[in-house]
């Protein structure tokens, strides 16, 4: 799991076990069609889109190097945080069954508090989709998740998912640093959003609460 969002929100008690039974009990469909939890069978496939470096390279916290056996441990480790109410990774499949994309959720309930990791196949990139994909992946958060503040990091120079996330509305808030596996560091452009903005996002017509 990577560093918590720079702002501190603190949860209740009772908020942050709602959050936590949330994450434990989640059903993928929720997120859209063809949704599933990552399991130790999808490892081969999952592998395989993460080896195409289109996929994986702008990607700071996956395991590597990219092998079946790390990424079916990465599952697995994923699982145990899911156990904890703590991460959920959730993937997309194609008609053949092949994993078409990951999204892999980081929590942390007792600051109400989460953040997105995630990539769709290189041959389904660039449809003009992601925006709105995105968009479906924040609100998700927000809503089923439970969360009230969601932090994101890209690449200095991952100027699409820059694009993608300031078009959903969230504020840039300069740069930090993004620790990778191996305890590394990788310079990011940051952003955060709370759930009374997105909501405001979504309506604008909404007043602040």
């Amino acid at each position: 799991m990577s560093d918590p969002p720079v702002t501190a929100l603190r949860a209740t008690a009772e908020e942050e076990a709602d959050i936590r039974r949330r994450v434990r009990e989640v059903d993928p469909a929720s997120l859209g069609p063809d949704r599933v939890i990552a399991v130790s069978g999808h490892a081969a496939a999952l592998a395989r889109m993460l080896a195409d470096p289109r996929v994986s390279d702008p990607i700071y916290d996956l395991p590597r190097p990219i092998t079946e056996d790390s990424v079916r441990a990465w599952i697995e480790a994923t699982a145990a945080d899911q156990a904890r109410g703590e991460a959920v990774l959730i993937l997309s499949l194609d008609e053949q069954g092949e994993v078409a994309g990951y999204s892999r959720f980081s929590v942390w309930p007792d600051r109400s508090s989460a953040e997105i990791a995630g990539a769709t196949r290189a041959d389904r990139q660039n449809r003009g989709q992601g925006t709105a994909g995105a968009a479906r992946s924040f609100g998700w958060m927000f809503e089923v998740l439970g969360v009230r503040l969601i932090g994101l990091t890209a690449a200095l120079d991952n100027v699409r998912s820059a694009r993608v996330i300031e078009a959903a509305g969230f504020r840039p808030m300069g740069e930090r640093d993004s620790r990778r596996p191996d305890g590394t560091l990788r310079r990011s452009l940051y952003w955060e959003m709370t759930a009374d903005e997105w909501r405001r996002v979504r309506d604008p017509g909404e007043a602040p609460s």
